[in-house]
């Protein structure tokens, strides 16, 4: 079983739109471990929706929070304890793609942030990053986050407008392989994304991390 771990350098920039996109391309089941806010609905119901992948590959969230905040405040809210017991890691007949909640250090709960969590299960993580102003900073720091915890990084995928500068610059100053540039796309449909992320994210090497 191999496992792709997608996370970002934010929320709301775009990485449970490419998480749709590689479940798609690689066949794999999906999971979403904690959703945080679920009117009208989760991210788990847009992949389902985007992927184009049969139901029994979309698996349920350890944890199904109403409340569109930090897992640990939605927690609060909703007067629920986030275990790491019940965030073990699913098996499942071959890929898989775990989508993060939020950013890198967001707190699962009192004592875990989302890169421990990461830490915890030690496999290769996939950073999503806008490429407007201020991804090189929130760029670095995300994979400075994830080294400082030795978390195998498989890749930066950058979304959004094209900037060459930014697309080149962090990759170099990170020596992190970067998989492309998914642009945003309207409309967004399964047709529309599996074009695009056939064309413009790499996935011939191998996700090995480094």
């Amino acid at each position: 079983m191999s496992i792709h771990v997608v996370t970002g350098t934010d929320t709301g920039i775009g990485k449970t739109v490419f998480a749709a996109g590689l479940a798609a391309a690689l066949g794999a089941h999906y999971w979403k471990p904690i959703q945080a806010g679920v009117e009208p609905d989760g991210d788990k119901e847009e992949v389902a929706r985007l992927s184009g992948l049969p139901a029994s590959h979309i698996l349920p969230e350890a944890y199904r929070l109403n409340t569109p905040a930090s897992p640990h405040l939605a927690a609060r809210i909703d007067g629920v304890e986030i275990s790491l017991d019940r965030l073990a890691l699913p098996q499942v007949d071959g890929p898989l793609v775990i989508e993060g909640a939020g950013g890198l250090l967001v707190p699962v709960n009192e004592q875990l942030l989302m890169a421990d969590l990461f830490a915890h299960w030690g496999q290769p993580v996939i950073l999503c990053a806008r490429t407007a102003l201020g991804t090189i900073n929130h760029s670095l720091l995300s994979i400075e986050a994830l080294r400082a915890r030795n978390v195998p990084i498989a890749g930066i995928a950058f979304i959004g407008e094209p900037h060459k500068e930014n697309e080149r610059i962090i990759p170099q100053l990170a020596n992190v392989r970067s998989l492309g540039r998914l642009p945003l796309l309207d409309p967004l449909n399964p047709a529309t994304l599996a074009a695009a992320f056939a064309s413009h994210i790499r996935l011939s090497d191998p996700f090995n991390g480094r």
